[in-house]
């Protein structure tokens, strides 16, 4: 039997007691990846209590809990938690009134299935008084002995479905995760009338992913505005539904500079086995990226390679404007990927990887690029 979703060790809960020492917390991240789990854990391990969960533990989407937020009747010590709050117009100067008037005594934590640093609203500037910081469902190397990487190919990286082990299941799930946030979350922060439009276009996307996106293409098949697709796919990012990829282009590599790729959180709507690969390996980049980026302040990108010849290498990772590794995505292929050989005559001194779904690879190979398994290659990350 899998370990359960509670007992799972998430790497960003030490950088999260840390903050709230001196600051208000804003922990987004996509829905059902542990936020409130984590969140409840933090109020039993804390001051609060084991029996203080019900009156520190505030969800915006509760009637009750939204009746005691707007009459300020909740605690005004220990650790509150204020969750989906920012589906709240003034949810900003709720929260800025608060802190000012009750930091010393109290720790506030805001969570969302939003990207909340986007959702600010109107109202005063909550400037110096908070830390951004986002959870992503998890990594490998958070599931550690509770999940393979087959595990996570075939059932996604969201704690229920995977740590659940059924693919009917996560099938099940996947479904209703998407149709909740397009009918549920997008009603709640968007104002979008052609609500089926959207929909096809959530159904859409997983069989474009790891391509250049065409919008004149979306807007063909969904017979909409261009500037439609555009807002949407805006929408469906700032959800966290997807994120995308822009090009790194220097111009002594003739690079491709306005193309876009997309992936997706949950990606076992994916049908093509190498583009659910390429996309479980961009997850957990970009999770690094940001996990460097919200708790050490390093400036890190996730963005792929495609010059004007055609010429293409999954991912670049830029840490403060320069690239720090180069992979390339192959499910099986053990061959040395001819653009990544050519990118690396031209930043000799960047790491490259060929990362392979096979176990128990991990060697040298044409002109130094590693040729490595995922599951060693994703241990070795940050988170």
């Amino acid at each position: 039997m899998a370990a359960q979703p509670n007992r799972l060790a998430r790497l960003l809960r030490t950088q999260i007691e840390t903050d709230l020492a001196r600051k208000m917390v804003l922990l987004s991240g996509p829905r059902q990846s542990g936020k409130t789990t984590l969140a409840r854990s933090l109020i039993v391990d804390g001051a609060a209590g084991a029996n203080a969960q019900a009156e520190h533990y505030l969800n915006w989407d509760d009637d009750e809990a939204r009746t005691r937020i707007l009459q300020g009747a909740f605690p005004r010590d220990g650790l509150v938690v204020f969750d989906e709050l920012h589906k709240y117009t003034r949810w900003r100067n709720l929260v800025k009134g608060v802190f000012d008037r009750d930091h010393a005594r109290m720790q506030l934590l805001i969570t969302g299935s939003a990207r909340l640093d986007l959702y600010r609203r109107g109202g005063d500037s909550l400037q110096g008084r908070y830390h951004h910081l986002r959870l992503y469902p998890l990594s490998l190397k958070e599931a550690g002995s509770a999940a393979s990487l087959k595990d996570f190919m075939a059932l996604g990286p969201f704690p229920e479905p995977l740590l659940a082990g059924s693919e009917t299941d996560a099938k099940r799930w996947s479904r209703e995760y998407r149709s909740r946030l397009v009918r549920e979350d997008v009603a709640d922060l968007e104002r979008i009338t052609e609500m089926g439009a959207l929909e096809q276009l959530s159904v859409r996307l997983p069989a474009l992913v790891g391509s250049p996106l065409s919008i004149n293409g979306l807007r063909e098949d969904l017979q909409v505005a261009h500037k439609s697709v555009e807002r949407w796919l805006d929408v469906f990012e700032r959800l966290m539904f997807i994120f995308r990829v822009d090009a790194f282009g220097p111009p002594r590599i003739k690079a491709v500079k306005k193309s876009r790729k997309h992936y997706l959180f949950d990606w076992t709507s994916i049908e093509d086995i190498g583009a659910r690969f390429e996309n479980l390996i961009a997850f957990h980049l970009l999770k690094e990226c940001h996990y460097l980026e919200d708790t050490q302040g390093v400036d890190c990108e996730l963005r792929f390679f495609r010059d004007i010849e055609g010429r293409e290498v999954d991912f670049v990772q830029l840490v403060n404007g320069e690239p720090k590794r180069f992979i390339e995505c192959k499910y099986a292929d053990t061959t040395i990927s001819l653009a990544m050989l050519y990118l690396r005559r031209k930043f000799p001194g960047v790491e490259a990887f060929q990362v392979i779904a096979t176990p128990g690879v991990d060697r040298f190979a044409q002109e130094g690029v590693r040729l490595i398994s995922a599951d060693t290659f994703l241990a070795a990350l940050a988170i």
